[in-house]
């Protein structure tokens, strides 16, 4: 059975309203009157947004001490998630979230292999000793690769900061949780260069929008299938900005030309809504302050969780 898990966190962000995501979808579904969120048993994860009302000590790392707690809080729901054998579909405000769901994943599953899907417009796999913006929703791949990067350093940080990125990486004392070579992109097209270097060295693939029109949508699922098939799970992070803004809407933090379409991407999510191996799907970054099309952004998302739902049931 599923179990929807959601969290507001919006700290990790460069703009504010992701925490209002959840609600958007919520407004869809009862304009549709499908009583979509009365099926499903359902959390509500703490947030630490009130951090929001004040100055973060920490410039390389914003609000990374109110995402300890967040990630500690959503490891353990998540854990306990999977002790009631549910299945996990979360519904997140920024992507920093996604940091504390992994944790959760391999707190359950510690001797297990996991594999991530990141569908994304970013690869969020700075850290504090390289981010140009010091929002930490860049970063959760990092957090769960237990990853500094030092040789792309550009900032020097504090002793707090480390102090808290290390608490970070080692959520449910298992560091790294998961592996470069079991990272698989789809739809990045917005980097810096300490993470082209490191998706570089690594040779993470990356599943451009281009390739995807060029190769189709069923042949590349196949490939990830491949490329990830010594893991014994997945996971699946679907940030809405993977979708392009002009097609779709700008109802998201951080906007990205030249993305997939609304189609495109619940097509991949449909495919991989029905592999057995996947044991958590996430939605993260829906910001209705931001939509230029009133609740656009929520509806496309919304539709794509539908499918996602119906394709689990029927697993």
């Amino acid at each position: 059975m599923i179990k929807i898990i959601e969290n507001q966190s919006e700290i990790a962000a460069g703009t504010r309203g992701s925490s209002l995501g959840i609600g958007a979808l919520k407004v869809v579904s009862q304009t549709a009157k499908d009583g979509y969120f009365g099926k499903y048993p359902s959390i509500q994860i703490e947030h630490e947004n009130d951090l929001l009302n004040h100055p973060t000590d920490f410039s390389f790392a914003k609000r990374i001490d109110g995402l300890v707690k967040v990630y500690n809080r959503t490891a353990e729901v998540i854990k306990d998630v999977y002790v009631r054998d549910l299945f996990p579909l979360v519904l997140s405000g920024d992507h920093a979230c996604a940091g504390g769901t992994i944790a959760g994943i391999k707190s359950a599953f510690p001797n297990q292999r996991i594999g991530v899907i990141w569908i994304d417009a970013h690869a969020d796999i700075h850290t504090p000793y390289t981010t140009p913006s010091g929002n930490v929703h860049g970063m959760p791949l990092a957090t769960a690769l237990g990853e500094d990067n030092l040789e792309a350093r550009v900032n020097n940080i504090s002793k707090e900061t480390k102090g808290h990125w290390e608490s970070l990486k080692n959520i449910g004392g298992i560091s790294p949780k998961v592996n470069a070579e079991d990272i698989v992109y789809i739809s990045v097209r917005d980097t810096e260069k300490p993470e082209d270097d490191y998706i570089s060295k690594h040779q993470i693939k990356n599943y451009t929008v281009n390739e995807v029109r060029s190769k189709g949508i069923q042949l590349i699922v196949g490939e990830i299938f491949d490329r990830l098939k010594d893991c014994d799970l997945l996971y699946v992070s679907f940030d809405v900005d993977s979708m392009d803004c002009i097609l779709v809407s700008k109802g998201t933090g951080t906007p990205v030309e030249n993305g997939l379409s609304a189609d495109e991407a619940k097509g991949f999510m449909k495919h991989f809504a029905k592999e057995k191996k996947v044991k958590c799907i996430e939605f993260v970054e829906i910001n209705p302050c931001l939509d230029d099309k009133v609740n656009r952004m929520a509806e496309a998302a919304y539709d794509i969780l539908k499918v996602v739902t119906t394709e689990i049931e029927n697993r």
